[in-house]
């Protein structure tokens, strides 16, 4: 098993690729805390990962709250021993043109994307350096963390972001053997894009079926969603890579979507 003997705490863990990523890591042997801001929903996901086996524990956390972070990491660390490994993936998405855009809503995708991935990078760090054991910094970020999309400034302006910020994880944390990277999938089939297809065919005054076609698979190679597993066994790739040489990149899982 690749994480045999790690622990890991994933934001946004109780649905889509949160979860993926947490059954993943799972069956690959770690400890696994699922953070999410709906606790009956990350009790039931960690309730699955006891059924086939695996050890995970519920953690209620609202990333945007300093507070919320700072607890839910320390009972994470208490049940587990320590964290190894944190994939910051919880997320929203809201679509407008920017001339409509609130600054409530703007404000709002800031502090769930940046915001979070701030606190818990610095809640994890602090566990991670005093116990000398290293670790894996891993951001969820897009596509839209290298280019930019109709309807999505905030979206795209805080995946942008997390490259800034995975960078200085990675520099300020060689010298305590934590590294740091960021997945960039193409769009994924969960309840967020699938939220965003309506939406999106009322702003641009086309089809549903048109957003999928023409939008969002338009560039891909094959016409085809990136997958849960596609960004989960990258997730994993990188929590288990034997060593520093890939600190501070980021990968791009896209059916070709973009390229670099």
């Amino acid at each position: 098993m690749k994480l045999q003997g790690k622990s890991a705490i994933i934001t946004g863990a109780a649905s889509g690729i949160g979860k993926e990523i947490a059954m993943t890591y799972a069956r690959e042997g770690a400890k696994v805390a699922i953070a999410d801001l709906n606790f009956d929903a990350a009790n039931a996901t960690a309730d699955e990962i006891h059924a086939a086996g695996g050890q995970a524990l519920g953690v209620a956390m609202d990333v945007t709250s300093e507070d919320a972070v700072n607890d839910g990491m320390a009972a994470a660390v208490a049940a587990f021993g320590g964290v190894d490994i944190l994939v910051s993936n919880a997320g929203i998405q809201i679509v407008h043109p920017i001339e409509e855009f609130t600054h409530a809503d703007w404000q709002k995708m800031l502090a769930i994307h940046l915001d979070g991935a701030f606190l818990t990078t610095r809640a994890c760090l602090r566990h991670m350096y005093s116990s000398g054991r290293g670790g894996s910094i891993i951001y969820i970020g897009s596509v839209h963390s290298k280019e930019a999309s109709l309807l999505k400034a905030p979206y795209v302006t805080a995946k942008h972001g997390l490259i800034g910020l995975s960078k200085v994880v990675a520099k300020e944390g060689a010298k305590h053997g934590v590294r740091a990277n960021v997945i960039c999938p193409g769009f994924v089939r969960t309840p967020l894009v699938d939220k965003q297809i309506p939406e999106q065919a009322k702003a641009l005054g086309i089809s549903e079926a048109d957003v999928i076609k023409k939008v969002m698979l338009k560039e891909t190679l094959d016409g085809e969603f990136t997958t849960l597993q596609d960004v989960a066994e990258t997730a994993l790739f990188f929590a288990s890579f034997p060593s520093n040489a890939l600190t501070g990149q980021s990968l791009i899982v896209s059916h070709g979507w973009f390229m670099e």
